[in-house]
């Protein structure tokens, strides 16, 4: 008999070697080459063989049909997915273990069985233990129907023969096809599974959850042509120390993307939080040093969350730089253009700076914020608990418009504030000089500055990089 042949295929980014070696060439991580048994090879066509089917094109303009939406009546849920499910489309869900994502789902499936057919299958755990979960959460009475399998043949087969409205996979990672020697949770597995009960649901038309589980890097464990493959990508993000659960999209060919939303866990499940700004800015304390608002955007919705800095003297000679939920990086930028531009000597300080509410924030709207922060607590003064702040600065100093301002500051002064800082406003492009109309908000004073130097401008001396060489 012929010996099986095999190839080494790298479990974070799925390139194929011809020998085992410890450090992939296509993604540059260490120790994640594996063997597998390589695919038999396909016979080729014939060259008197059929020939493919003409295509038929068509112009661009035309008449676009809304797809139709299912609600799950979870508002957070429908928000992120673009108004509703989609009838034949796939949703990955990732995130960390025991963040939410099979309580989340079964809470969903719970409410849309009420009106449709709803299958959940689950690889990591018995009808019992789902049952369990649905009993905690009070669903046990939903007619949800229930199956534990890994076998996506069986899986298919069943499906096929009586297709669901929605239909939920626990998760990829524990499916596999029979026809790969490979084991579940490869890339090849992962891979075929996905494309089996994806292609399923585009053919049957019901909507399909994949389940998937994160690296230590927080991304989808997997082939990253998976994310490519399915039509919305959810991901789960929040610290496990605190009970808000943030739902972000970040990919949706049916809605817009970076939209987020905004969960509690409690002992019934995940909530719905129908105003985050009010829940984030709920144990906020006023006059405390190192405490800024920064009025942000969160996909469609404005978020107001609280940026809290400590600047504290160094015992070391590497001074730390600790960041939960912001960009190491931009903080660095920011400390470089205090610094540099603004001669204050922060460079040899240790520097923590923390969302809080475990929100992670990504726009470069909060370097005004942070900025802020940092200038409060080294100097040990306040800033107003009435401010909202935003804006992004440059690496000369200057402070940059960002977009959606007037929305911003609505938000703003819906929940109470009286003042806000923003950048200061430009000339409309062909405009000859023209500046743009200056948002009117009623009940809120809008102050305007173009350069980090203005803010330095409002607190007391700050040490200067001179004075701290003498």
């Amino acid at each position: 008999m012929p010996k099986p042949k095999s190839q080494f295929v790298c479990q974070a980014c799925g390139s194929i070697h011809s020998k085992w070696q410890g450090r992939c060439e296509g993604c540059g991580e260490w120790n994640t080459i594996e063997e597998e048994a390589a695919p038999e090879p396909q016979p080729k066509t014939a060259s008197g063989g059929r020939g493919g089917r003409k295509l038929d094109f068509v112009p661009l303009r035309g008449e676009a049909t809304t797809p139709p939406r299912r609600k799950t009546h979870i508002g957070e849920l429908d928000r992120v997915c673009g108004g509703g499910l989609v009838p034949g489309s796939a949703l990955l869900v990732g995130g960390d273990p025991g963040i939410g994502k099979s309580t989340l789902l079964l809470q969903a499936t719970a409410a849309l069985a009420r009106a449709m057919r709803c299958v959940y299958i689950s690889g990591e755990e018995a009808i019992d233990q789902v049952r369990l979960r649905a009993a905690r959460l009070g669903l046990d009475d939903s007619p949800v129907e229930l199956a534990a399998a890994t076998s996506v043949r069986d899986i298919v087969a069943t499906l096929e023969a009586d297709p669901p409205e929605v239909a939920v996979i626990d998760s990829i990672q524990t499916m596999f096809l029979d026809t790969l020697d490979s084991a579940p949770g490869t890339v090849s597995q992962v891979r075929a599974c996905s494309h089996e009960l994806i292609r399923l649901a585009k053919r049957k038309g019901f909507a399909l959850f994949l389940v998937g589980h994160v690296t230590k890097e927080g991304t989808i464990a997997g082939p990253r042509v998976m994310e490519h493959m399915v039509d919305t990508v959810l991901y789960f993000e929040g610290e496990r120390g605190h009970q808000f659960r943030i739902l972000r999209a970040v990919k949706n060919r049916f809605g817009a993307t970076d939209e987020i939303g905004v969960f509690e866990m409690t002992e019934r499940g995940l909530a719905e939080v129908l105003n985050p700004s009010a829940l984030f800015l709920a144990e906020r304390r006023g006059n405390v040093s190192g405490s800024c608002v920064f009025a942000g955007m969160e996909g469609s919705r404005p978020v107001l969350v609280e940026i809290q800095a400590l600047v504290a003297p160094s015992g070391f000679s590497t001074p730390r730089r600790a960041v939960v939920g912001w960009d190491t990086g931009r903080l660095a930028m920011v400390l470089a253009v205090l610094e540099a531009r603004c001669g204050l000597a922060l460079g040899g300080n240790d520097v923590y700076l923390n969302v809080a509410g475990g929100l992670r924030v990504g726009e470069p709207a909060a370097d005004l914020a942070v900025a802020a922060a940092l200038l409060s607590s080294a100097t040990d003064q306040p800033v107003s608990a009435d401010m909202a702040v935003f804006g992004e600065i440059g690496l000369s100093g200057e402070v940059r418009a960002v977009a959606q301002a007037e929305v911003r500051l609505k938000e703003a002064a819906k929940l109470g504030f009286g003042d806000a800082l923003v950048p200061r406003r430009q000339p409309k492009p062909g405009s000859g000089g023209k500046m743009r109309p200056a948002p009117v908000i009623e009940g809120l004073q809008v102050r305007e500055i173009g350069h980090l130097q203005d803010l330095v401008a409002m607190f007391p001396p700050v040490p200067r990089r001179d004075d701290s060489a003498e």
